[in-house]
């Protein structure tokens, strides 16, 4: 009881251990000899999130399918006396995501923290989506049936050992419902939910879950879109918010843009609905989208 009690006032605490830490100058990060999981390590936010998890003392297991970039990254952070093992794996092979967990509980026992990154983004307005059916399979497969298949190896162990926490990279679309992102915000908004469903199951064994409601990041999945050129908070800048939310363990990460919309959505829905037609009109689809390059 006292654990579930404590669990109540985790990021608060959390909070106040850091501002202690800092006063202190103790560099001691809670994420020291901690085993951490990242998919999609390979570049991006996964990158900049294993480097900056392996330099506060934790041992980083990077996922993603580019074995070379993999190999690479772990040989920097071990070069930089970090802790690194490379799992080259497509997430979209959901056996493949089994043979993955069967391996990661083999050599380490368990896994402390895990981060659900990898990912797809397909923005296409729905009149271009026609004969796309595969616009919706492709995102349900890596944004939303890896992550919770993977997750699901995962827990038992969490759940045994009585410690766990999951960072999950969604997007603040799940609370904004932006046009165009039908099949991305789509497969984010069901890991979103599915996680907030198993933190309440998994409470009583001390396994919490984040879910990061990230705006615009500048990466190579937002690159083909013009209107994204040059905007975003860069790949560094959201890592380290990844490495606070691993740290301080709430339940939602996100910014006041999302919750606007969000209470806008719920209080006014169909002055939603045109302010949101305007803003479609305004943003044509990328040239990628049209199928032009």
């Amino acid at each position: 009881m006292t654990r579930r009690r404590t669990l109540l006032l985790q990021t608060p605490r959390a909070r106040a251990q850091r501002l202690r830490r800092r006063l202190t100058h103790d560099p001691t990060s809670p994420l020291a000899g901690r085993t951490v999981l990242v998919t999609g390590a390979s570049s991006g936010i996964g990158e900049a999130t294993a480097r900056a998890v392996a330099a506060r003392g934790a041992h980083v297991l990077l996922v993603a399918r580019r074995a070379e970039a993999l190999e690479e990254l772990r040989a920097e952070i071990v070069a930089d006396g970090g802790r690194a093992t490379a799992y080259p794996c497509d997430l979209t092979d959901l056996e493949a995501v089994d043979v993955l967990v069967e391996r990661v509980l083999a050599d380490h026992g368990t896994v402390d923290l895990l981060v659900n990154n990898a990912g797809r983004s397909i923005r296409r307005s729905l009149h271009l989506t026609h004969g796309r059916f595969h616009d919706f399979e492709r995102t349900m497969a890596i944004n939303y049936f890896a992550p919770v298949r993977l997750t699901m190896g995962l827990l038992p162990a969490m759940r045994a050992q009585r410690f766990g926490h999951v960072v999950n990279i969604v997007t603040w679309g799940v609370q904004m419902k932006a046009p165009k992102f039908s099949a991305y915000i789509a497969s984010k908004t069901a890991l979103d939910t599915w996680s907030r469903i198993a933190s309440r199951e998994a409470y009583g064994d001390n396994v919490t879950f984040t879910n990061m409601r990230f705006s615009l990041v500048r990466t190579a999945m937002s690159a083909p879109t013009e209107a994204y050129a040059g905007r975003g908070e860069t790949t560094e800048h959201a890592a380290a918010r990844v490495v606070r939310a691993l740290e301080d363990r709430p339940v939602t990460v996100g910014g006041w843009p999302g919750r606007v919309g969000e209470v806008l959505n719920l209080v006014a829905p169909r002055l939603s609905d045109a302010l949101f037609w305007r803003f479609d009109r305004a943003f044509p689809d990328s040239a990628a989208a049209r199928g032009e390059r």
